[in-house]
């Protein structure tokens, strides 16, 4: 028996009205229409807005604002002229201090309710620069045949399509006060129709472009590229495949890297690789890790989802030994590499999944260690497998960078409910300001 097909719900067209109760997780108001929730883009908590219909589910509804008719003290007027219609950020309409605000709140809300732990200390939250600071981004590109233009940025706040910007307030300005640039020069290209992203890379020498291509540059397009790239100061990268295909076409030998100027260390990085994109939180964050690390020379510590050494090397300047390990096999060559590079001996690195099941992980070698101290920085998904392994590994105190208030919220109720430890404090870092995203740091003892 044939099902029938179910029908796409119309929207009502006309603005209804609301007062707005809450903020999401997502940085969108929450009301109450009929007694169903309504996440309202661009509404803030205590506001009377009315709002126009995006979207209806069976357990909430969405909508974007139309007018504010009773306005939230904390709203500000958004920095950016192209606020309303991209989607790159989400709340430059919330006061700065407001943000910070939301976020620790989230923070500790996800830790009390999913976790079912409180922190003994809240700890003051880590802030820097609000503008300017994002230095690693990818950017849509596409010819659009209608506007005879090229588009260069973010995807639309309310749909899939590129928004039409000239700037962006909070990418790092060598690329963020550029992007009308890089529309007239895309629309000169052969490639134009072929090109759908160019992704930013910025270290604090130099900023990196990776341009992606379906099909093979001609050479005049390539020669524009290379002007384009002395003309900015530009590292110019072509990609015509996947990652792998990745090389540098200007200059000869390019060079990216950050420094961690407080332990004199300087890290490589290739332009697709991951890497902090806040520098001045980056550079608060890691000697708040080590601080609570508590670390007096002699500790063995173990550093999970070590990336390129962020956090390693840093610790290796104040531990006896610190062993690195991450699932990405040419990272773990690189953190090595870097390691020699800073004349730091004291490290060794392993690639495996963290991730993975209990049979995978069981004949690791590092696992079969003691350990003092043990920081981790997980990805949005935690660290769920790898806790299981913790009450063999012994280490007394625990350092949990985390970029998702959920998982750091279930992993933290794993370890204080099952492991023995206390959740001493935690807080917040403002690593992605303007948006909803939040970035936090705890500390458990055992």
């Amino acid at each position: 028996m044939a099902r029938r097909r179910s029908r796409k719900q119309k929207l009502p067209q006309d603005p209804v009205q609301a007062e707005i109760e809450s903020l999401s997780h997502e940085g969108r108001g929450v009301a109450h229409i009929d007694g169903k929730a309504v996440f309202i883009s661009g509404a803030l908590p205590g506001e009377k807005v009315t709002f126009i219909y995006t979207g209806k589910r069976r357990s909430h509804d969405e909508g974007k604002i139309a007018e504010v008719l009773q306005a939230s003290p904390d709203r500000v007027e958004p920095r950016c002229p192209h606020y309303a219609i991209c989607g790159g950020c989400s709340l430059q309409h919330l006061s700065p201090q407001a943000q910070i605000q939301y976020k620790q709140k989230s923070m500790l809300d996800s830790l009390k309710h999913l976790g079912k732990v409180e922190p003994q200390e809240v700890f003051a939250p880590i802030t820097g620069d609000s503008w300017g600071y994002r230095r690693k981004a990818r950017l849509g590109v596409k010819f659009v045949f209608k506007k005879d233009k090229v588009l260069v940025g973010f995807r639309e706040r309310h749909g899939s399509f590129l928004a039409d910007i000239q700037s962006c307030e909070v990418l790092h300005e060598s690329v963020g006060k550029k992007l009308q640039d890089l529309q007239t020069m895309m629309y000169a290209m052969d490639s134009r129709d072929s090109t759908p992203q160019i992704e930013v890379a910025v270290g604090d020498n130099a900023t990196a472009l990776i341009i992606r291509h379906l099909k093979p540059l001609s050479d005049s397009d390539q020669q524009k590229w290379l002007e384009f790239a002395r003309e900015n100061d530009y590292q110019l990268y072509l990609q015509p495949k996947g990652p792998d295909t990745v090389h540098c076409i200007y200059p000869e030998q390019p060079e990216l890297y950050y420094q961690h100027e407080t332990f004199a260390t300087r890290v490589k990085f290739a332009p697709q690789d991951f890497f902090q994109v806040n520098s001045s939180i980056n550079r608060q964050m890691v000697p708040r890790a080590v601080e609570l690390l508590k670390l007096s020379g002699t500790e063995q510590v173990l550093d999970l989802f070590c990336g390129l050494g962020n956090f390693t090397l840093p610790i290796a300047r104040h531990a006896a030994h610190v062993t690195g390990v991450e699932g990405d096999l040419n990272m773990v060559r690189r953190a090595r590499q870097t390691a020699i590079e800073n004349g730091i001996q004291n490290t060794d690195y392993h690639a495996c999944n963290l991730m993975g099941s209990a049979l995978e992980l069981k004949s690791e070698p590092w696992l079969k260690q003691h350990y003092d101290c043990i920081l981790l920085d997980p990805p949005r998904s935690g660290a769920k497998e790898i806790i299981e392994h913790f009450s063999k590994l012994k280490a007394k105190r625990i350092v949990y960078v985390s970029c998702h208030p959920a998982t750091l919220a279930r992993d933290a109720g794993e370890l204080v409910h099952t492991h023995g430890y206390q959740l001493l404090g935690a807080g917040v870092m403002d690593m992605f300001p303007q948006t909803a995203h939040v970035e936090s740091i705890a500390v458990f003892e055992k």
